[in-house]
């Protein structure tokens, strides 16, 4: 009886570890992902209503997509299964454009607003991603309600999509990358040189 007691106690005590450390772990990255980006973003905000040129805050910005965004995933995963089909010269050759459109296209957005502040709100797990969600408060607009996936297979918390009312940075840019492709022959190449010619366009007009 004393065997079996024992026995039965050791398993209960067991089981109970065992859904302690499942409560636990997502318990945990929903914090991690949750602290990174309330981070993140006190560092944008900060940079966004400082008083700043353009030029410098763009400066200021870069280094923390560098960081913070694994924009090589995202680039990726925009290509989707034309990834597979590009060469390793075009592979390299479009993360190397795809760094510079996504820098582009989130400094711009700088000289949209001023005196922006943020609210964390809460976190939940998507696959092995976590989504933390936000409201964007602008003066004198409505507040947009933002979502900020957050991968830590790296080994560090990386942004790998933004989701702005519903809408997937990442998707929208996959659907858009693919149509393009297939209304070009199917070839990764006229990507490529789209890119180009859309950053290049963009160096003309800011003067950079």
């Amino acid at each position: 009886m004393k065997t079996r007691l024992t026995r039965r106690l050791l398993l209960g005590t067991v089981t109970t570890l065992g859904l302690m450390l499942s409560v636990a772990q997502p318990a945990a990255a929903a914090e991690s992902a949750s602290a990174f980006v309330h981070q993140l973003g006190d560092r944008l905000v900060a940079i966004v209503n400082s008083d700043l040129p353009a030029a410098q805050k763009k400066e200021k910005v870069l280094p923390i997509l560098q960081q913070d965004v694994d924009v090589d995933a995202i680039g990726r995963f925009c290509l989707g299964r034309y990834w597979r089909v590009a060469t390793p010269e075009q592979q390299a050759e479009y993360l190397k454009l795809f760094h510079q459109v996504l820098a582009n296209a989130i400094t711009d957005k700088l000289g949209d607003y001023r005196g922006v502040s943020f609210t964390i709100g809460g976190t939940t797990p998507k696959g092995e991603d976590q989504s933390v969600d936000a409201i964007l408060h602008r003066p004198q607009q409505p507040d947009a309600n933002m979502e900020w996936i957050v991968n830590e297979s790296s080994g560090a918390p990386k942004v790998v999509d933004v989701i702005g009312e519903g809408a997937s940075l990442r998707l929208t840019q996959r659907q858009d990358y693919a149509s393009y492709i297939q209304r070009n022959g199917g070839q990764v190449s006229t990507l490529l040189t789209a890119l180009q010619h859309q950053i290049e366009r963009h160096s003309t007009a800011t003067g950079n």
